[in-house]
């Protein structure tokens, strides 16, 4: 049988050349071993050298029949044998070089290249001679490994090249040489073994069979530990690899959260079964979370490389890459269709509830909010932000967005956490946040309660509680500096005693006791914001107190604004202090002027075109009606409401807070005390009233002017009748003829008093404190009045004056004090108790003295 075979030459220039011949009749079917064709033949040396020894014999026997001389005949033949012999000797130990450009081949070698590949399916056959010229290699060799270098040359790193010269060397030393693992320059494994075979133990044949392993870019890159693991994780996929065997070999921190609440744990060697458990609907569950966790999708990804063979892997072949992907990701995912189809009515149920609830899905995407969120937040309806994060200042925006998450994945629990809103980032709201499953797209319910009516009422109660403290503090500052305008305006009259007009000191003195009144209005102003004045209130009507002031107020604001008054009907009698009722409309009055003529605290000036407008109204509000206010701090009663108003651009809001405070105000410097509104706001608050502040809006939303509204609780009593004030008789009749008991602790005003005293008639002992007044009166019992400071270190004046009345019960006495009378007389209650204010004069006080005494003696003698 003639066969074909691909014949690999080696040239002179040692190239390989491919080509086909004819190798003969052969029962083998290898059909991949090249060899040379012919038998052998006669050498054309061998021919040459016949001839040449003819041509000699020829010659020598010419020779002979020429000369007939035998001696020269024979000399002539031995030195052409000689010759020949060399010729011969030369030829046979001379080499010379090949002339065909076939290599030599061994059939032997070749039948022992083909019975091996014909054993060996698949394995790469290549055979070099001694020069490691490459003889013949079959298909598989050509195409692992090419024809450009034979082994041990082939291309491949520097390691796996010293391995195959040592199998070599070991095959041409031992016959045989193997190494188990070699890396091609395609990262191959090989296992290499190289035979030493030929007639002449010539040649090598090397073998080449492929080792199939796991490829480095399968399992053992895929990090689940690192960014990868966290990436799947946060989309909702959870991610494990396992052996054959089913058991752990590496688990992404999301994995072991869920798995056993440490995302820290590694859980190599446990099996993936005891982490999971199913339904009776073959749900698949994290054991740790149960059924209120979310149900997950298992996906199973081999992590093999498919064999040379062809044959598909399967999941016991090697790794496998677990993903359990929460049920609901991605698009078109849903789990549960009838879950889905509640989603609808459970957001219908929660857009009824007063409760601020919405919804957002595991990334943290809004997937509703009801009116009473959006409300919470100070949003309408169609302005939900996409995420909670854009509710909540940047502060807080990284915690929210955690626990968002957070309460998202795994099981179903619950919490809350404060965060201050971007609408009020001043005041930090409790959000609740609960992880609700089996919703379909909907995981985090977030709970806002409405807050905005609380939140009033908190600002409310603290700017009273501010306002309360500031009014002590102001109390205590005018009561101290009362006493300081006591002694200035009492020293500035015992000197005008002693000049008359035209001295050259006595308008510096009137100079200075004018200062000191001014003084003392502000200190009465600081009483009253303190509600600690002294007030005379009345049973009054409101119209009667705003007709009384109207003429001045029309003098005050001028012809560029409109003063408009309006009365109701029905208005209900209030009790309070008429003279205070006159300052607060003034006071009122006088601002709406200001804010008039320079637009209000925005600080534009009004166009000289537009007409200012100043209202006073007056409403009767019935108790009824004050309940369908909803007001915290307005108790439900029948009220007389005193409402001032002006188109003067409106109070800003930050401001707002602040109008009552003392010494504030909105006005140039040197152009406002800022105790304005502050003594508005005391009057009001001691006559048992509220005052309310706000804006009045146009059409268009913004402010057009500034709103006061005053409530005065109706008085429901009968109508007492004035106190009718005995007319005191001269001052006169008791000059000289009184003994006062005189107790005060600041030195200035104890002076100041003593004097005066002192010129009117009056004989005065002079004590500092409270003990040293009562040691006074026990060793001289025949005094005619005690007059006495309230506040006083040790024992104060009421605590003197209710122990020297056990001694002497019906002495007269006359109480000086910078706090108001009304407040003292319910702490104090003595019974024929008088009071004088400070700051007083050196004539107030001796008059006042006089007065009391005259009313004691009156007493007396009725």
């Amino acid at each position: 049988m003639t066969r074909l075979s691909h014949v690999i030459v080696r040239a002179k220039a040692n190239t390989i050349l491919i080509g086909k011949s004819v190798i003969g009749n052969s029962a083998e079917t290898g059909g991949d071993i090249e060899l040379s064709t012919n038998i052998p033949a006669a050498k054309p040396g061998s021919l040459l050298l016949v001839g040449v020894a003819a041509a000699l014999v020829l010659s020598a026997v010419l020779l002979f029949a020429a000369t007939s001389d035998g001696l020269i005949t024979g000399v002539y033949a031995g030195g052409l044998v000689v010759l020949l012999m060399g010729a011969l000797a030369a030829e046979r130990f001379s080499s010379k070089p090949a002339t065909t450009e076939v290599a030599s081949h061994d059939w032997s070698v070749t039948v022992a290249a083909i019975e091996t590949s014909d054993e060996g399916a698949g394995e790469a056959i290549a055979i070099t001679d001694r020069a490691n010229r490459l003889v013949c290699a079959n298909q598989a060799f050509i195409q692992a490994f090419g024809t450009e270098s034979p082994p041990p040359l082939l291309d491949v790193e520097r390691p796996a090249l010293a391995a195959l010269n040592k199998v070599a060397r070991s095959a041409w030393r031992d016959g045989e040489g193997e190494i188990d693992e070699m890396d091609d320059s395609d990262l191959r494994q090989w296992g290499v073994r190289a035979t030493r075979a030929g007639r002449g133990d010539d040649h090598l044949i090397w073998r080449f069979e492929r080792k199939i392993v796991a490829s480095p870019s399968d399992a053992a890159q895929v990090d689940l530990t690192g960014a990868f693991g966290g990436v799947l994780s946060r989309a909702g996929i959870e991610a494990v690899i396992t052996g054959p065997d089913g058991t752990i070999r590496s688990v992404g921190a999301g994995f072991a959260e869920r798995a056993v609440g440490d995302r820290a744990a590694t859980l190599v060697g446990q099996p993936l079964v005891s982490f999971l458990r199913a339904d009776e609907r073959e749900r698949i569950f994290f054991a740790r979370e149960g059924r209120g966790g979310t149900p997950q999708t298992l996906i199973d990804v081999p992590l093999s490389e498919p064999g040379l063979a062809g044959a598909p892997p399967s999941p016991e072949d090697g790794a496998t890459l677990m993903l359990l992907v929460d049920s609901g990701v991605g698009i078109g995912s849903g789990w549960d269709g009838s879950a889905q189809a509640g989603v609808a009515q459970l957001e219908a149920l929660l857009a009824q509830l007063p409760l601020g609830l919405a919804m957002t899905d595991r990334d943290g995407r809004f997937l509703f909010g009801n009116e009473a969120f959006l409300r919470s937040v100070g949003k309408r309806e169609g302005e939900l932000p996409a995420f909670p994060t854009d509710l909540v200042v940047r502060e807080d925006k990284g915690a929210l967005s955690d626990a968002v998450r957070r309460h998202g994945r795994g099981p179903a629990s619950r919490g809350d956490m404060a965060v201050r809103l971007s609408s009020q980032p001043e005041e930090p709201v409790s959000m609740g946040l609960a992880g609700v499953r089996g919703l379909g797209e909907a995981a985090v319910l977030l709970s806002l309660a409405d807050s905005s009516e609380e939140t009033q009422l908190k600002r409310q109660v603290a700017q009273a509680t501010k306002m309360q403290a500031v009014g002590q503090l102001a109390g205590g500052v005018a009561h101290d500096f009362n006493n300081v305008l006591t002694a200035i305006i009492g020293t500035c009259d015992l000197m005008l005693l002693r000049h008359t007009p035209g001295d050259s000191d006595y308008d510096d003195i009137q100079q200075i006791r004018a200062n000191s009144n001014r003084a003392a209005s502000l200190t009465r102003q600081l009483l009253a914001f303190s509600r600690q004045q002294t007030l005379r209130p009345e049973i009054l009507q409101l119209p009667d107190v705003i007709s009384e002031v109207g003429p001045l107020i029309k003098r005050l604001l001028g012809e560029k604004i409109d003063y408009l008054i309006q009365h109701d009907r029905n208005l209900g009698p209030v009790r309070a202090d008429p003279q205070q009722l006159e300052q607060v409309i003034m006071n009122l009055a006088v601002n709406a002027r200001d804010a008039i003529n320079m637009n209000g605290a925005h600080g534009r000036m009004r166009k000289e075109s537009a007409q200012g407008r100043i209202s006073l109204l007056t409403r009767s509000v019935k108790s009824h009606e004050v309940v369908k206010f909803g007001s915290e701090i307005l108790p439900a009663a029948d009220y007389t409401v005193l409402i001032v108003q002006d188109n003067g651009g409106g109070i800003p809001a930050k401001v707002l807070p602040k109008l009552f405070e003392p010494f504030f105000t909105t006005k140039e410097q040197g152009k406002g005390t800022g105790l304005g509104l502050s003594t508005v706001y005391g009057i009001i608050k001691q006559s048992g009233g509220f005052i309310f502040a706000d804006n009045v809006m146009n059409a268009s939303g913004r402010p057009m002017g500034a709103r006061f509204t005053i409530y005065l609780p109706v008085h429901a009593g009968e109508t007492p009748q004035r106190r009718k004030v005995a007319v005191p008789e001269a001052s006169s009749d008791w000059s000289a003829g009184g003994k006062v008991l005189l107790v005060e602790d600041e030195d200035m005003v104890r002076a100041v008093a003593e004097r005066a005293l002192a010129r009117a008639g009056y004989q005065i002992t002079a004590c500092s404190d409270g003990e040293d007044g009562l040691e006074a009166i026990s060793k001289d019992s025949d005094f005619d009045i005690v007059v006495s400071d309230v506040v006083m270190p040790g024992m104060d004046g009421p605590a003197m004056v209710r122990a020297i009345r056990e001694m002497h019960p019906h002495i007269p006495v006359l109480f000086m004090s910078g706090y108001a009378e009304e407040a003292l007389r319910k702490d104090i209650d003595i019974p024929n108790m008088h009071f004088l204010p400070k700051p007083f004069s050196v004539a107030a006080i001796s008059d006042k003295v006089a007065m009391v005494m005259q009313e004691a003696k009156a007493a007396q003698d009725a």
